[in-house]
């Protein structure tokens, strides 16, 4: 198995830095058969450069919606929503998409792997999406750091849960996104895989300084963060 990265040297010197997210008053209603319904209620959450935020609550509470609002995959009814400054309401559907590319790794509890494609393939299709010239020798790279440069060439059927996971945390961190947007990501995980993974997920957030949301309804999981929100019923509590 391949070698964990090594962490670079980082300063230890505080210095105050913008928020790399901020989150002012979000507001999310969906419609449905028995009226609308208010998913979130007036969010409000910032996030500095390098944090790891961790984001517990109940089923329902909002905690995914709101990711999915950060990530830019669902339009907030209003409420402001700036990533790295840029606010995202004024970003029409290939802006967005451009800025995932660009400063947003995503892991969702299902791996979301294509079929059809090698875990080489699966961690270079955003890459090449975004037009880098390396794109496949920056995703085996990316394959080695997370242990699997034996299995370039094996589609997903031929991995293990944890191994599609960890090509899902690949592929994720492969472009060295500013912010890392977890989704319950031991979900589909035993308890001892589910470990390794997390371990993993926090060795390569440390390595890259990247700055981290993590949904999770695991209170261990939630305590490796720096700090921790809880949500219910759409409110910050």
């Amino acid at each position: 198995m391949d070698d964990f990265i090594t962490p670079p040297a980082t300063a230890t010197n505080h210095v105050q830095r913008d928020a790399l997210v901020e989150v002012r008053n979000l507001i999310l209603t969906v419609p449905s058969a028995a009226g609308p319904v208010n998913i979130l209620r007036g969010v409000n959450i910032s996030i500095d450069p390098g944090e790891a935020v961790g984001v517990v609550g109940p089923s329902g509470s909002g905690k995914t919606s709101l990711l999915m609002v950060l990530a830019g995959l669902e339009r907030p009814t209003s409420g402001s929503v700036r990533l790295g400054g840029q606010e995202l309401s004024g970003m029409n559907e290939d802006q967005l998409a451009a800025l995932r590319r660009r400063d947003v790794g995503i892991v969702f509890q299902a791996f979301h792997l294509i079929a059809s494609m090698t875990a080489l393939e699966n961690v270079a299709i955003p890459l090449e999406l975004a037009g880098a010239a390396d794109a496949m020798a920056r995703a085996e790279a990316s394959l080695r750091a997370v242990g699997l440069g034996h299995r370039l060439t094996h589609l997903p059927s031929m991995l293990s849960g944890g191994e599609q996971q960890r090509v899902a945390l690949a592929r994720a961190f492969a472009a060295r996104p500013r912010l890392l947007l977890a989704d319950e990501p031991t979900g589909n995980l035993d308890r001892a895989t589910g470990d390794a993974v997390m371990d993993l997920l926090f060795g390569l957030r440390e390595a890259y300084g990247t700055t981290l949301l993590l949904i999770t309804h695991d209170p261990a999981l939630a305590a490796r963060c720096d700090r921790t929100i809880g949500i219910a019923d759409g409110l910050i509590v």
